[in-house]
């Protein structure tokens, strides 16, 4: 099991939380939605809860729910500026297709 910052998303991951003045990491999970099933939801994470899986890169910690573990282990979480945006990018091995407007995936 393993989930995975680059250090340009840790580096984004620690500068939000600092400007938030308080977290301890992101929290990382998955939600249905979209034309393939599900999208990434990601959200900072206050404390660890019951079920909760923290992995640690960079110093940064990512939480997850150990029931969306299966939908993102194995993830890379990379943080990349194209021009005038800028966003997380999700590198997933068990993404099996997405959506045209790149919105959700599937898995399956």
């Amino acid at each position: 099991m393993s989930i995975t910052l680059t250090e340009n998303a840790a580096r984004q991951i620690k500068k939000q939380l600092e400007k938030r003045g308080s977290g301890i990491g992101l929290k990382l999970g998955i939600k249905k939605s979209g034309c393939s099933g599900y999208a990434y939801a990601l959200d900072y994470a206050e404390q660890l809860n019951d079920g909760d899986l923290a992995f640690e890169n960079h110093g940064v910690k990512v939480i997850v729910e150990a029931s969306d573990l299966e939908f993102v282990d194995g993830i890379e979480l990379d943080y990349r500026r194209e021009g005038l945006n800028e966003a997380f990018q999700f590198n997933n091995p068990n993404v099996k297709g997405t959506c045209g407007c790149g919105e959700s995936f599937s898995v399956s």
